[in-house]
């Protein structure tokens, strides 16, 4: 499964502490290896999957999507808290 990063991503993942990046880490492990675990959006997001998680006590969503064209894509959209998460995805 070939794995891509959006400059979204990129930023929110950069701006991350070290204690944070820790869970964060953990978490993109999971989704690597079973991209099915995150939810499947309805409407205008139904191309995107949203698994959630905990940082510091904070509940976290990780947004990616699977492209299944003969190769599996699995590209990781955004991450960051619920506030405003899905605002400018659509």
């Amino acid at each position: 499964m070939q794995k891509k990063q959006t400059n979204r991503f990129k930023k929110a993942y950069k701006k991350l502490h070290s204690n944070q990046l820790i869970e964060v880490n953990k978490a993109i492990d999971e989704v690597i290896k079973n991209p099915e675990i995150g939810e499947q959006k309805k409407g205008n997001l139904s191309w995107l999957r949203v698994y959630k998680f905990y940082v510091l006590r904070q509940l976290t969503l990780l947004g990616y999507s699977i492209e299944k064209n003969g190769e599996d894509i699995l590209t990781f959209v955004d991450i960051g808290s619920h506030e405003n998460f899905y605002r400018d995805l659509s």
